[in-house]
């Protein structure tokens, strides 16, 4: 069994990332599933997928109940985060393996909380549930259970990767680019929500100001759930969208959980030095009173 170390696969490393060490295939984490220095964490929007089986050892890191305040709009605290790291076994050496649901949207989201913690030896499974499932790997429904470790509480860091709605501000007011990764039907206004999705209480539909709209599933292949090509995502967002590696760029969606996936493209597939993830989204800049918005 290879060690986890932060060479990139071959299969990965010839698509030309930035950070392909970034990525890991399901072989890999096949030959890793006995591996110490290796968590593998499924984070799924639908909450049945992780009961109804799951890779082998997996722990579960559910969205609204582990990552979020209870009370307050925010992530947990440096505390609570410490706390959920030990629950799971895993210390700062730790090297995380994200998985899920939706061409791993939300493990995009979890490993992009982590990130804000300086959890940084934190990976994607390439293809998440749907590759690893396709291929007819093997499934488990027992829940394991992890030695407790100690993790230290560490200082959360929102300023390298996360947007408020003060810096999008700031962002529009400075010319900045601005990338709404939701459905072309969301961005002009026509729906509040996706389709067979409930509003989520925006009061008013369109779009961030001079935002371009590039929908996050453009960013993988549908068969497979993988990223595409870097040479692909560049004629994406780069001929397409008119963005530059240079460029400081702000993602967003309707919650957070699109944009962390377009987030993670930029900034480690194609390497963009400056780009957030506007958590707040259309759910809070579409009920901003006198925020503009275009249609």
């Amino acid at each position: 069994m290879a060690s986890a170390t932060n060479e990139a696969e071959p299969a990965i490393a010839g698509r030309g990332y930035a950070l392909p060490e970034m990525l890991v295939t399901t072989r890999w984490v096949a030959d890793h599933l006995d591996d110490p220095a290796v968590r593998i964490v499924e984070s799924d929007e639908d909450p049945l997928l992780y009961a109804a089986g799951h890779i082998p050892g997996a722990a579960e890191v559910d969205w609204t109940r582990d990552l979020n305040d209870p009370v307050v709009r925010d992530y947990l605290d440096s505390g609570r985060f410490a706390d959920l790291a030990s629950r799971l076994g895993i210390t700062p050496e730790t090297t995380v393996v994200f998985y899920g649901d939706k061409s791993n949207w939300w493990a995009c989201y979890a490993l992009w909380v982590f990130r804000l913690f300086g959890h940084t030896r934190a990976k994607i499974m390439d293809g998440g549930r749907l590759k690893w499932t396709k291929e007819g790997r093997p499934m488990s429904r027992e829940t394991p259970a992890f030695p407790r470790t100690d993790y230290p509480a560490p200082v959360r860091d929102d300023a390298r990767d996360r947007a408020l709605r003060d810096d999008v501000v700031a962002h529009l007011d400075a010319g900045g680019a601005l990338i709404d990764v939701r459905s072309p039907e969301e961005y002009s206004g026509e729906r509040l929500h996706m389709p067979d999705y409930p509003n989520e209480g925006a009061l008013r539909g369109g779009h961030i100001p001079t935002a371009k709209n590039v929908p996050w599933a453009r960013a993988v292949n549908a068969d497979t759930g993988e990223f595409k090509s870097a040479d692909a995502l560049r004629e994406i967002y780069e001929s397409g969208a008119g963005l530059s590696p240079t460029d400081d760029v702000i993602a967003y969606c309707r919650i957070g959980e699109r944009s962390s996936h377009t987030w993670f493209a930029l900034k480690f597939l194609l390497g963009y030095e400056r780009v957030r993830n506007y958590d707040g989204s259309w759910t809070e800049w579409g009920n901003l009173v006198g925020a503009p918005i275009e249609k």
